[in-house]
């Protein structure tokens, strides 16, 4: 597990990099084809919109003037063709424009355009946004079509040469705009791919965090298992020693020995099996309204011979004005007697416990504080998972499977409450209970 773990994080990440590396390569050259079909298209609208308005329907101009006075202007006007300028108006150039741009799959592409003569600074007709965006054509899509007045028969060389320009402006925002669907779909499905990278690491970390807590629960187990094991081994043996037979205060002695070892090791099967109903949800809860001062009271009961042992200070402060909860009084004393409980194992000199009850609104809230070991932040964060034993550093009498903490949390949540746990290393831990108040 520890070589092949390393190898399969390496390659799915070069695949994942590889992936995103080809999808950018895909929507690049995507963008690239999108842009010169849009230049395409343009090119040919702008060119049958060219023919449209070169079309001579009407050879005289729509305005005119039926004053004319000198002989000359007469005649220009019977042998000149009028420009485009003055034969349409800048509403119906950009009819025709938009007609063309729409039989060319241009629908809704925005355009700006303009009719001039000879350049940019004779006589023209262009939109309001044209030169706004005639120099930039980096970004804009620039189309020039010549009208009239290029080489052709001598009465078009008499015509004044006028051009139509067209500009499509942001470009690349369009073809973003076109392509957009297969640029969303590429991000979703690379997402997917992330997503599902990470929950595969993180479910292979998983299984080398539980392969590692299997061990330690096996090797646990089985130092749990071993010691009382062995000393009732050596009090059966010393039973049948003739010296022990024949005394009555001796062989009470190591039958009793006998039956706490063997209490002992019940305590620890039944601790297992009561993890595995926990799993599987099986423990059902007799929940009563009930004194949650009482259910504390007689968890102290329990606690009050060890913490005289160690010659510790338990200090018991029920300042909560309301205490009825709805609870089942066995787990809720044993969750209880447990928090109690590591607090006398994990001082390393005499405990100094405090118990503080407090309500917080609608709130029963229990803080139980020592003076022991304490925790540092990584233990803090994974004190009730399943299993888990912090280093202990120089208390070695600590012993268990790591299943405590977990069967408070679970008890806690049970009851529909909540625990948070704070702690400084050396300097002590405290854990805060808070359940609902019943109704």
């Amino acid at each position: 597990m520890k070589r092949i773990f390393p190898i399969i994080t390496v390659l799915i990440s070069l695949s994942l990099v590889g992936l995103i590396f080809f999808q950018f390569l895909w929507i690049t050259s995507a963008k690239k084809i999108q842009e010169e079909q849009l230049r395409d298209n343009v090119s040919q609208a702008g060119g049958e919109a060219a023919l449209k308005l070169m079309e001579d329907n009407n050879f005289f101009p729509r305005q005119k003037k039926s004053d004319l006075l000198f002989p000359s202007d007469k005649l220009q006007l019977e042998f000149v063709k009028p420009s485009v300028i003055q034969r349409f108006s800048k509403e119906e150039i950009k009819g025709i424009i938009r007609n063309s741009f729409d039989r060319h799959a241009l629908v809704n592409i925005p355009f700006e355009f303009a009719v001039t003569e000879n350049s940019l600074t004779g006589e023209q007709l262009e939109t309001e946004n044209f030169f706004r965006y005639y120099a930039d054509s980096a970004n804009n899509i620039n189309h020039a079509i010549l009208l009239q007045g290029a080489s052709g028969s001598n009465l078009e060389n008499l015509a004044k040469e006028e051009w139509l320009m067209i500009i499509v402006p942001h470009q690349s925002s369009i073809v973003l705009q076109e392509i957009r669907w297969f640029i969303l779909g590429a991000i979703f499905f690379t997402l997917i791919i992330t997503t599902s990278f990470f929950v595969t690491i993180r479910t292979l970390l998983r299984q080398k965090k539980l392969s590692e807590i299997k061990s330690d629960f096996i090797n646990n187990m089985t130092h749990e298992f071993k010691t009382p094991l062995a000393t009732i081994s050596l009090a059966v043996d010393a039973l049948k020693n003739e010296k022990v037979v024949g005394n009555k205060e001796k062989t009470n002695y190591f039958t009793g020995i006998i039956k706490e070892e063997n209490k002992r090791m019940n305590k620890q099967v039944e601790t297992i099996l009561q993890a595995a109903l926990l799993d599987k949800q099986e423990v059902q809860l007799n929940l009563q309204k009930l004194s949650a001062h009482s259910l504390i009271t007689a968890a102290l009961n329990n606690i009050a011979l060890p913490i005289e042992e160690k010659k510790g200070l338990l200090t018991v402060r029920l300042e909560a004005t309301r205490d009825t909860i709805m609870a089942d009084e066995v787990h809720f004393i044993n969750f209880v007697n447990n928090l109690l409980d590591n607090a006398v194992k994990y001082s390393s000199n005499s405990p100094e416990i405090t118990l503080v009850t407090s309500n917080v609104g609608n709130q029963f809230r229990v803080r139980i504080e020592d003076n022991g070991i304490g925790m540092n932040k990584e233990t803090v964060n994974r004190i009730f998972e399943k299993f888990y034993r912090a280093h202990t550093g120089n208390v070695h009498n600590v012993k268990g499977f790591g299943l405590g903490l977990s069967y408070v949390k679970t008890m806690v949540q049970a009851h529909r409450g909540t625990i948070k746990a704070e702690s400084t290393l050396g300097q002590g831990s405290a854990f805060i209970i808070t359940v609902p108040l019943s109704k």
